[in-house]
């Protein structure tokens, strides 16, 4: 397909945009480590946290929504919509005590909270497994996401493909090494409001085409089920309810959410998330930031997404279960007149580029800041304070370039984003309770990390040698064959095999940490003095404990109130007028608890 002079223009205009953005936050860059990857730590929350926002848009999410509407309805979208506990938990326990830390990355905070050799060990390789490993895998999918876009708007195939977009990453390492984070914050913040309003206007123009005839028109036309919130648990909801087991959904909403990391939800925060946290100007900057993200992430950016999904399930009701991603590609090639094209490419090109240019700069941090600077080239073994910061600027920028190299071989090799979400899901699984506890208990040490981490690879590894034992005495290659005759068998179900995952991995690190000694008594009292955390330090705190209760019933308002916007703005779209105002009353209520309480925790101070 080709575009107009008027799309290529658009195209051109926002490119340029985006360069001239980097060039402008260059100088900021060039201050160190703490201006190359926290912006100098000057960022306002509304900055932080629409960069939060931009990152999580990436080019597979609108697929990747319209995807799970065509399979389930909008019920469907409990698949992330679980993850809204564990995000409003680093909200209000977790975002002022990053922002207090005054470290860099998420993994030097190890060494802030652990001791000895162990500690030193755990930061270098997770610094490697992150920064690395998973960085480029999550690199890989969101290229293939982009792909699947070129292929179908263009109608690109073969090696133009990775052609175009290794140029398109060539493009983001290049805006990316000279602005830094705060540049590329700003980027995001620019590329989301564009990419929104894009969403926005492509989801008006479908919904109102002649084919749908508006709102009430589409519903009518849905099938059963489609427009149900919830999922169905007993199969008689509709043919496109979301049936899933009861235990499978207790397992998503009871568990994931605090059990499982997964990047840009990790219990307790970390990755791209924290860098942006630390990066805020001020600790109130923090919290805010990360509130802002939870609701905008949650109740805003999917509505848009979710209508033209709607709409697809119409309008292309002969797409494979495989296929349903690319009903959303199709309508923009259906029904985006010449220019708007243009914008809704540069909406997607925007939400890549976001996605990218974080990934590079959040993994170049953790090889710069906790692998080179401390194991490799450390301070102290430079002539000149001005060596150090120009040595390690460019070490940066290098390993930017390198995982841009790194990325782009991955994508070459990844041929499932399903596969790389279960494999990231199952061996974070029983991490996430060690990333919230070391925080709040002293007595959690190094070596219960190191269990939680490596515990959850074991297990997986021997469910995956269990699951290619069974398919090979089947004989059957047929992935629907398979998924027939391997139902009910507990090692195919994915909530019972994260289940077993959990328990063991906690079971076992629960064992670790009362088997090994706890950190030495400085390290823990200087990480007290440092971040002044509430909890169980055995009078290391100085810090009064009394607004912890409050701050746990301020989270759980936070919940009701952020599930009753999410809800309530559907039913105003979907013009559900009574259930909007039910919905709306409960927000409302749910605010004003959670104003009192977090007041009375303290949390805006």
């Amino acid at each position: 397909m080709s575009l107009s002079a008027l799309d290529w223009s658009i195209i051109s205009l926002f490119l340029l945009l985006s360069f001239g953005i980097a060039l402008y936050y260059r100088k900021q860059s060039q201050s160190g480590l703490a201006g190359f990857f926290l912006g100098g730590r000057s960022m306002p929350w509304y900055l932080a946290g629409l960069s939060m926002v931009a990152t999580t848009f990436a080019a597979d999410t609108p697929l990747a929504v319209t995807e799970l509407v065509g399979q389930g309805g909008i019920a469907a979208n409990w698949l992330w919509w679980n993850l809204l506990a564990g995000g409003l938990l680093t909200t209000i326990f977790f975002s002022r005590l990053w922002r207090r830390s005054g470290i860099i990355t998420e993994v030097e905070f190890i060494q802030l909270r652990y001791s000895g050799k162990a500690a030193s060990f755990l930061r270098g390789f997770k610094a490697i497994y992150l920064g690395l490993f998973i960085n480029a895998m999550i690199i890989a999918w969101v290229n293939q996401a982009f792909m699947a876009l070129l292929e179908v708007f263009f109608d690109i195939h073969d090696s133009r493909l990775y052609w175009i977009t290794g140029g398109a990453m060539v493009f983001i390492f290049v805006y990316a090494s000279i602005s830094g984070l705060k540049g590329i914050a700003v980027t995001d913040a620019f590329q989301f409001i564009l990419a929104m309003v894009g969403c926005i206007v492509l989801a008006v123009i479908v919904v109102n085409s002649d084919q749908i005839g508006g709102i009430q028109a589409m519903k009518t036309k849905l099938p059963e089920g489609t427009l149900n919130y919830f999922p169905d648990f007993y199969g008689t909801q509709g043919v496109k309810s979301f049936t899933i087991s009861v235990l499978t959904f207790l397992t998503y909403v009871g568990v994931l959410w605090w059990a499982s990391w997964y990047p840009g939800a990790e219990p307790g925060g970390g990755g791209y998330i924290a860098q942006r946290m630390m990066g805020t100007k001020s600790e109130k900057d923090s919290v805010f930031a990360t509130l802002f993200f939870q609701i905008a992430h949650y109740c805003i950016r999917p509505w848009p997404w979710i209508i033209v999904a709607l709409c697809a399930v119409i309008l292309y009701p002969d797409l494979g279960a495989d296929d349903q991603k690319l009903g959303y590609v199709m309508a923009m090639k259906e029904f985006l007149p010449s220019g708007l094209k243009g914008l809704l490419l540069v909406a997607f090109l925007g939400a890549y580029m976001s996605t990218i240019s974080t990934q590079l700069n959040w993994g170049a941090s953790y090889i710069v800041n906790d692998v080179y600077q401390p194991f490799i080239r450390p301070p102290e073994t430079f002539n000149h304070e001005e060596d150090v910061t120009r040595n390690y600027l460019l070490m940066s920028r290098l390993a930017t370039f390198l995982i841009m190299g790194i990325g782009l071989v991955v994508t070459t090799f990844i041929t499932t984003i399903t596969g790389v979400w279960e494999f990231i899901f199952q061996c974070g699984a029983g991490l996430g309770l060690v990333l919230i506890l070391r925080w709040y208990w002293h007595r959690i040490n190094v070596w219960s990390e190191i269990t939680a981490t490596i515990v959850p690879f074991l297990i997986y590894g021997a469910i995956l040698m269990a699951r290619n034992h069974h398919i090979n005495q089947l004989g059957m290659i047929d992935p629907d064959q398979i998924a027939e005759a391997t139902k009910g068998i507990w090692y195919f179900d994915f909530a019972w095999s994260v289940l077993l995952t959990v328990g063991l991995t906690t079971l076992s690190w629960l064992v670790v940490t009362f088997l090994t000694p706890p950190n030495d008594e400085e390290t823990l009292r200087n990480f007290v003095e440092r971040v002044r955390p509430t909890g169980w330090w055995q009078g290391r705190s100085t810090t009064v404990n009394d607004g912890l209760p409050f701050l746990i019933l301020s989270w759980i308002f936070a919940i009701v109130m952020v599930y009753s916007v999410l809800f309530g703005t559907g039913d105003l779209i979907l013009q559900e007028w009574q259930s909007a105002l039910g919905y709306w009353l409960a927000a409302g209520v749910s605010m004003v608890g959670f104003r009192w309480s977090a007041g009375r925790g303290d949390l805006f101070q």
